[in-house]
Formats: structure tokens, C-alpha cells, sequence
């Protein structure tokens, strides 16, 4: 055993001083060797502690031995049963806080690097297919497809991890998929959220291209709650809805200052430079304003995110302000460490107070105050006190809040009958059953921003609640054919008059 436990393959990366000049890829991913490399380190245990680390239960030590075999394309296909984004979760996951803080080696010395392995096997999938495109059949799974894909439907609402997922999930038990999303372009938080240089665009396409060759239908531009509602969507022959439209509204601190020129919330900024394309103005028709000194108030993935941008688009200095210590901040500790390398300048303990602003209403400083720790609060991590009379001053063009976000209300509020909760989240079961018949739901609208893989995970649950529901329906004649083992339904010509398809 002793022979297997050697160094972690280390993944390469851009050097800082050269990516904070461009908006590529830092992480470069595995070749051939260090994949194999690191796959056979893993100890295959039989109880699977990593498994259990895993919110969409993907066999991790079946994908990494054929790894270590050398046999990707089986590895790819033990991902895909599993998991519909490989490629995506393979590069922003927090594996460290879930399946490799379970791995067995982690005890010894370094944990199984499961996620640059999962991205190494996504990235060989993708590269392999014509034109570094999806367009093959769907992958070989050892839960064959099924061979004809169902007349019930099924309405998704949101594109984003959770919606893709769930879409993915129900195609490949036979039924017809539509996914309505709100934006130009499909993705949610994958494409407006993350920056290119953790999650590249392309790959996204890549994946959503793998759902389509499922057969998954996805319109765009199409905002349910204003365009149609969800009554429309049952009217319209739809046997279940999903709702995965995240959390999306932007959070502000309620300070003096917040609407002067110069402010972005951490949604907009973002926004505009991943799915608009901001930093390649002029040549996209989206401006983006960026001072020399820019502050992001704030301490998670989407802090770093935005400050890790606002570097790249030219920034001089850029200062992170958060008014817990490092030891709290909810980042991930390899975004955190990217962050330090490329030069972004951390502010612990520090609570912003008051945006101060010139004669024309433009960004000049940044008013704060020093804070120390007490005792733990409601999330588990020890509570910011304001220090009296430690007040300063930091000179900045930008501010940039990113707090968090909150619901929005616009599609819940065309449904009175969708339950939701004080803070105007939806409020449904363990297998994202809401108070609205036929209605389930999943991702940051139920509980808030979190992961992806957490999203996925409620997806992937629901998706299966979905298909107990729709077999349910007595009154829709639902039958399960023994063949195909897609689910068929027909209203009959004597109830309707027609075949009440979609």
C-alpha cells in the first residue's frame, strides 16, 4: 500500500504575471501522464468513502481505475451516468470540501485529485468528438437510453446547473424536454457568472451540446412569468414544471454611497464581461468602466471572481474587503491562493461604511471600519464587532458589492399559489416538491446561492420525483412501456378531441 501513497500531481497553470493579462484558462488540466499518474494512486477501498462525498453519487474510484487502465472512454461513460456536466464540475467544484475530504488518502497525506482526474476524462471526451464538438450520440452508458423518447413533456425553467441537470436527467429516462431561459444564451450562472479564466464559455457550449443530443429542447429569451406563466405552461400540455431560475438579485449593504457612479453590484459587473463580453470592447457593443483602484466588498467565490476580472481589465490595485479573517472566508482556498499570486490585495477585518463621492458623483474613496471576532453566529463562523473609533479611509474609483444574492420575485409572484418563504425562496420538500401541484423546483431559488454541485444534486433528486409524479397520473392514461422503457401518454379522441401532445 505504501507504494501507491506518493506526491499529489501538481496541475499546471498559467504563470500569474502572464493570465492577469489575458482572460485564458489558469488551470491547464492534465495530460495523459500525470492522469494516469494520479489514478493510480488512488486505493480503490471497497466502502467508497468518496462516493459518499459526492452530491450526484458518481462511482469515483470505477471512472478513476479506468483512468489508471488507460481507458478513457469507459471513465466517460461511468462520468456521464451520473453526472450530465463533467466538464464544468471537473473545474469549479469544492471537491476539497466534498469528495476528496472523504477520500481515505486524505487521512495519510494528499487526497485524490478527483477533480482535475473528472476534468482531465471530460476535457479527452470533448477533444475526441468531430470538431471538438458534441455532436456524436449521446455516450454508451451501462443504463442503456431509451429508444424512443416519450409524447409527455416536461417544463424547465432556468438553464443553469441545476436546470441543465434535471433536463439531462429526464431525457435519459425518455421524456421530451424544454428548458426556458430567461437570457440570450442558455447556461445561467455557468455563462454569466464565472469568468472565462476559471470556466470557459466553449466548454459550457460543449456540455449543453450534450444535453441537445439528448434531445433536450432549449428556448431562449423566453421569461416565464412575464411571456407566460406557469398555468400557461400546464394549459400548453406540459406534465410537470422545474423551477431552477437561481437567486439572482443582486444584495447591497445599505450605506451612503451605493448609487454613485463607479458602484456595480457583483451580478452586473460579471454580467456584463462573461456574457456580454465587456473586455473585448470596442469590438462587443458592452462598456465596462474601470478605475485604477478597485475595492470588492465581500469574501466568497464571486468576490474573488470579480477581483480577479477587475485586475485583468486593467486595474492598477485591486483590494478585497472582508470583515472576517481568511480563516472565514467562504472562497475556495485554491481561488483564494490564485487571487494572492496575481496580486490582489487582501483587507481583513474591515467592514466598508460609507462610498464616498466627488462633485460629479464618481467613486473617489471608501470609508471602514476595523472589526475584531466574538463568538460564533448563526452561520457557524465567529461573529464581526465593530472596533470604535478605528475608522479609515482607502481611495478607490470602483466599488464592486459582492454580498450575495437574494430571490427574485417576478416568477413566484405570477404563481400565488407556489409557496415561498420569508426571504422569497420557494419552499418545497426533499425531492423539490412545492405547493403547487406538478410543480417542483431546485438550485439557489430554494435555498439561496451555493454550489454548483449542490444544485446539481437537488436536480438530480427531483428528477427522479418527477417521474414517479407523471406515472402517477391516472387521469392521463400514463403507462410504462416494457420496451423502451420510455413513459407514453395520449388523451384520448373521445376525452379532447385531439392527442394532447407536445
Amino acid at each position: 500500500m505504501s507504494s501507491r501513497i506518493t506526491h499529489r500531481q501538481e496541475i499546471p497553470k498559467q504563470p500569474p504575471q502572464e493570465r492577469i493579462h489575458n482572460f485564458k484558462e489558469v488551470a491547464l488540466g492534465y495530460d495523459e501522464e500525470r492522469a494516469v499518474a494520479e489514478a493510480k494512486r488512488c486505493l480503490q477501498c471497497p466502502n467508497k468513502p468518496c462516493v459518499r462525498g459526492c452530491p450526484v453519487g458518481i462511482d469515483i474510484p470505477a471512472f478513476i481505475k479506468e483512468i489508471a487502465e488507460r481507458d478513457f472512454a469507459a471513465a466517460a461513460e461511468i462520468l456521464r451516468e451520473k453526472n450530465s456536466l463533467p466538464a464544468v464540475c471537473g473545474r469549479v467544484c469544492p471537491q476539497e470540501e466534498q469528495c476528496e475530504k472523504s477520500c481515505t488518502l486524505a487521512h495519510k497525506s494528499q487526497p485524490i485529485a478527483i477533480g482535475c482526474l473528472e476534468r482531465f476524462v471530460a476535457d479527452w471526451e470533448l477533444n475526441k468528438s468531430p470538431s471538438h464538438q458534441v455532436t456524436r450520440s449521446p455516450v454508451k452508458t451501462r443504463n442503456p437510453l431509451p429508444a424512443t423518447r416519450s409524447p409527455l413533456s416536461v417544463a424547465v425553467i432556468g438553464s443553469g446547473p441545476a436546470g441543465l441537470t434535471v433536463a439531462g436527467e429526464l431525457a435519459k429516462l425518455g421524456y421530451s424536454v424544454v428548458i426556458f431561459e430567461a437570457l440570450h444564451l442558455p447556461g445561467g450562472v455557468l455563462t454569466y457568472g464565472i469568468p472565462e479564466f476559471r470556466l470557459p464559455k466553449e466548454i459550457v457550449k460543449e456540455e449543453i451540446r450534450y444535453l441537445q443530443s439528448l434531445s433536450v429542447e432549449i428556448k431562449t429569451d423566453y421569461v416565464i412569468g412575464k411571456i407566460e406563466t406557469i398555468d400557461g405552461l400546464f394549459k400548453r400540455g406540459f406534465k410537470a414544471v422545474y423551477v431552477a431560475i437561481g437567486a439572482g438579485l443582486p444584495k447591497f449593504m445599505g450605506i451612503d454611497g451605493e448609487n454613485l457612479i463607479g458602484v456595480y453590484s457583483a451580478n452586473e459587473f460579471l454580467t456584463r464581461v462573461n456574457l456580454m463580453k465587456a473586455y473585448l470592447f470596442p469590438r462587443v457593443a458592452t462598456p465596462i468602466k474601470i478605475g485604477r483602484r478597485v475595492g470588492v466588498i465581500g469574501g466568497g467565490n464571486v468576490a474573488l471572481d470579480s477581483a480577479r476580472t477587475a485586475i485583468r481589465l486593467g486595474a492598477e490595485e485591486v483590494y478585497i474587503l472582508y470583515r472576517r479573517s481568511a480563516e472565514e472566508m467562504p472562497a475556495r482556498a485554491e481561488e483564494f491562493e490564485n487571487a494572492r499570486e496575481e496580486g490582489i490585495k487582501f483587507r481583513f477585518l474591515t467592514q466598508p461604511i460609507r462610498i464616498i463621492g466627488d462633485r460629479k458623483r464618481n467613486v473617489r474613496a471608501i470609508e471602514c471600519i476595523r472589526m475584531k471576532l466574538g463568538e460564533p453566529d448563526t452561520s457557524g463562523r465567529r461573529r464581526p464587532i465593530p472596533i470604535v473609533g478605528s475608522n479609515f479611509v482607502i481611495e478607490l474609483n470602483t466599488v464592486i458589492v459582492a454580498i450575495g444574492t437574494g430571490a427574485n420575485s417576478l416568477l413566484p409572484g405570477s404563481a400565488p399559489d407556489l409557496e415561498v418563504n420569508e426571504k422569497g425562496y420557494i419552499k418545497v420538500d426533499a425531492e423539490g416538491r412545492t405547493s403547487k401541484k406538478g410543480v417542483f423546483a431546485g438550485g439557489d431559488i430554494v435555498g439561496g446561492s451555493a454550489t454548483v454541485i449542490a444544485a446539481m444534486g437537488m436536480a438530480k433528486r427531483a428528477a427522479l420525483a418527477i417521474d414517479r409524479y407523471i406515472r402517477s397520473l391516472r387521469s392521463a392514461g400514463a403507462v410504462r412501456s416494457e420496451t423502451s422503457g420510455a413513459v407514453r401518454s395520449e388523451t384520448s379522441d373521445k376525452e379532447s378531441g385531439k392527442k394532447n401532445f407536445i
